[in-house]
């Protein structure tokens, strides 16, 4: 995955509403740019996550791989410079919305920031805001979340926080560091994949039976395999896990 320094200069700037935060020239624009890809070609995740962080108006930032925080500890965090506490607290909040929420629903939220407030009882940085906004993107099948912290008197731009999210997946994807290869490969059948391609595109099992060539309890046995290799309950569950994940 490459990105030219042409490319991102050509992205509107992301704004802050609220606290002024000063202006960026076209020459500091392309300042901070250079420097987003050498720390790219570098393999400095947490230095250009510190920079697009207070580029966004924000904080402290917490790049988190979503399918860890089920396992509990805190090898979740790739990348973070939010509290250790603070860390082990909100990956307890992360499993549990995991847990919670089905494919679809995490098909929706992807580039969708999402404001939250930590709890009453958590011990905050100086100054920061007790609520908190969290993106969730993928990069390849691994799904992640850029967790911002902010100031009390800022208000963050959705349109400027996707941008951070989007340029945050290049870098992960840039970044050794970042170790967000999925565990393990899809192990859903040649089979089982075709009937996920023609689920997909609205066949029933007995059109998907008469295309294949076999019958309609055989489609529906290859469609059973792939909800319970994919933890999903319906199909359309089964159809976002597969389009999420590339697979069809």
């Amino acid at each position: 995955m490459t990105i030219t320094e042409t490319e991102i200069a050509a992205r509107p700037l992301p704004a802050v509403q609220g606290r002024f935060v000063g202006t960026s020239s076209s020459n500091a624009r392309r300042q901070m740019v250079a420097r987003l890809i050498d720390h790219a070609e570098r393999g400095h995740l947490a230095k250009a996550l510190t920079l697009l962080t207070q580029h966004v108006g924000a904080s402290h930032y917490l790049l988190a791989r979503c399918d860890r925080a089920k396992n509990g500890g805190v090898d979740f965090a790739i990348c973070s410079d939010w509290p250790f506490d603070l860390v082990r607290r909100i990956g307890r909040v992360m499993a549990d919305s995991h847990a919670k929420s089905n494919e679809l629903e995490k098909c929706l939220t992807v580039l969708q920031p999402a404001f939250m407030m930590l709890p009453d009882e958590a011990v905050l940085p100086r100054g920061v805001s007790r609520q908190y906004c969290q993106i969730a993107f993928a990069v390849g099948r691994v799904r992640l979340s850029l967790l911002l912290l902010f100031p009390q008197d800022v208000i963050l731009s959705r349109e400027s926080l996707r941008e951070v999210a989007l340029l945050t997946g290049y870098f992960a994807c840039a970044a050794p560091e970042a170790h967000v290869e999925p565990d393990r490969e899809c192990d859903l059948t040649e089979r089982e994949l075709e009937c996920v391609f023609w689920i997909a595109e609205g066949k029933t099992s007995d059109e998907i039976a008469v295309i294949l060539g076999i019958s309609r309890n055989t489609i529906n046995n290859y469609i059973t395999s792939v909800m319970r290799k994919t933890a999903t309950k319906t199909r359309s569950e089964a159809i976002a896990y597969s389009v999420r994940n590339n697979l069809v």
